[in-house]
């Protein structure tokens, strides 16, 4: 097998590069896409029960929402899919909630024992369905508590913590967001399958502009935070490939063929399937992947259950290639040359940042090639570069400059975002269909700024427009959200590993399996 060995097409050395493909699909038909997409949209009304009750609003803005189902219909060729509702809806003023958990519902596993025959063969039904029952009961109590402290708006969590307290607008609702956090700590269990051999699964890079996915799994394998070696006891299911290695290892370079790939997946899931009851009996939605790498949406594509009713953790959250906001996550990118943090958080005090707006990085997608065709080496105070002059450190560019351009590049997630956090440095999103990660906790608007892709020639005018006051508002909720996007070396509360595992929470919160 060929190891795919990449020049760098970002900032910085030792990365592998994203090569160059296909748009997203580009090789499915519209009939093809029909009978890939229509199988699991069928089943997962039969079986999973989707309840929808993240308590408080998704934050993404209404535009968002719009865009999100008209490129959906599109991506789809106008399949429908799971009614979910729209994100701006998902907001607890006014929400009613569904029946209770303990309702009677009808499901296929149900219909199987009335006809005489078990669901899952070999299973204790009864057993079985005794232990699923009483997790999903905790889990009712935990909605009804993150409800009832959504209706509360102050804008600090009156819960007791000893390490921190969420308050200030960085959140969009800090009690509920604290009350979920501890629901999650006290509940929440989750189960690595042990199937698979390293290095494609079970492992993943640590040291490189892939690190949160390696970081994650790695935590996740090590088994000392939220796992469980009892499979019955788990309200949620890993997926411990890594995309970045099984790229690494199954690509052939330059052939844009990623069936292998694929095949690696799609066999995976037909292993865990017969070995465990648990996918059949979710079809796949209480279980989760997280990747990193450009092709990771691809890739869930060779499984349907897997794209369609599966937890996707991804950094490249676009809605444009079938990212589902209130069923996928969005997590950082973080760019760890060394695998450490050290020397990368803080910056220079406000009074002592220069620079207005300040960009480098290499031509890399279209939305990058519109930003150096605009301001590229031509303004003193928006400097943007595609490389930097000979001398200039690039951390030290970032620590004191008052705003980070942050465009998408082929992909739309980008490191940039992370490393301006990191330097305290308030980010410039530039991008399009991109959904910021934790965006169902943080208010990005608090301390970011968004300027769309048309609006490039204006970013001079727009951050200027920006009064000194404003900046040092958001200045400082760039340093108080800090804590959320840093990736320890052993993970502590409220940073970047479990505010992912919170939004893989929220998800799970989302749906009421039964057996």
């Amino acid at each position: 097998m060929m190891m795919m060995m990449m020049e760098d097409r970002r900032h910085g050395e030792g990365e592998m590069e994203h090569c160059s493909k296909k748009p997203f699909f580009s090789s499915f038909s519209p009939f093809l896409s029909l009978l890939v997409l229509l199988p699991s949209l069928v089943l997962v009304f039969l079986v999973c029960k989707l309840d929808l009750e993240i308590p408080w609003r998704i934050g993404f803005d209404k535009d968002l929402s719009s865009l999100q189902n008209s490129q959906l219909n599109s991506f789809s060729n106008n399949i429908s899919s799971p009614k979910l509702v729209e994100t701006a809806d998902l907001d607890l003023k006014g929400l009613s909630f569904p029946p209770s958990i303990e309702e009677p519902q009808k499901t296929v596993a149900k219909d199987k024992e009335a006809n005489g025959k078990s669901a899952i063969p070999g299973i204790s039904k009864t057993k079985g369905y005794s232990k699923l029952k009483k997790l999903e009961e905790k889990l009712g109590r935990a909605r009804a508590a993150i409800r009832k402290a959504s209706q509360l708006h102050n804008l600090t969590s009156i819960h007791h913590d000893p390490d921190y307290v969420p308050t200030g607008p960085i959140y969009r609702n800090p009690n509920a967001f604290h009350r979920s956090y501890l629901e999650m700590e006290r509940l929440l269990k989750i189960y690595v399958y042990k199937e698979g051999e390293p290095p494609m699964f079970h492992g993943g890079p640590c040291k490189s502009i892939y690190s949160t996915e390696g970081r994650f799994i790695h935590e996740m394998e090590k088994g000392n935070l939220y796992t469980t070696n009892d499979p019955d006891q788990a309200l949620l299911y890993f997926l411990p490939f890594s995309v970045v290695n099984l790229v690494q290892y199954l690509y052939v370079p330059n052939s844009h063929e990623v069936n292998a790939i694929g095949r690696a997946i799609t066999d995976y899931i037909n292993v865990i399937s017969k070995k465990h009851p648990f996918w059949d009996r979710s079809l796949g939605a209480d279980h989760f992947m997280l990747s990193c790498h450009d092709w990771g949406p691809r890739t869930t594509s060779y499984v349907p259950l897997l794209f369609n009713n599966s937890i996707r953790v991804l950094c490249n959250a676009n809605v444009s290639e079938g990212f589902l906001p209130s069923k996928d996550a969005s997590f950082p990118e973080i760019h760890l040359r060394t695998g450490e943090i050290d020397g990368l958080i803080g910056g220079l005090s406000p009074s002592r940042r220069s620079v207005l707006a300040f960009f480098a990085g290499r031509l890399h997608g279209h939305i990058r090639y519109l930003l150096l065709q605009e301001w590229k080496e031509k303004d003193e105070d928006v400097l943007v570069y595609e490389e930097l002059p000979s001398g200039i450190s690039y951390n030290s560019m970032l620590k004191k400059s008052r705003f980070c351009l942050c465009p998408s590049g082929y992909e739309v997630a980008s490191p940039r975002v992370v490393e301006a956090i990191y330097a305290e440095c308030v980010p410039v999103l530039i991008s399009e269909s991109y959904v910021p990660p934790f965006s169902d906790v943080l208010n990005w608007k608090s301390f970011s700024v968004q300027i769309q892709v048309k609006d490039i020639p204006n970013i001079k005018k727009i951050l200027k427009g920006i009064s000194q006051t404003q900046y040092l508002r958001m200045q400082r909720r760039v340093k108080q959200v800090q804590r959320h996007f840093v990736l320890n070396g052993t993970p502590k509360r409220f940073d970047a590993f479990h505010m992912i595992l919170h939004s893989i929470w929220l998800r799970r919160l989302n749906i009421h399996i039964q057996d």
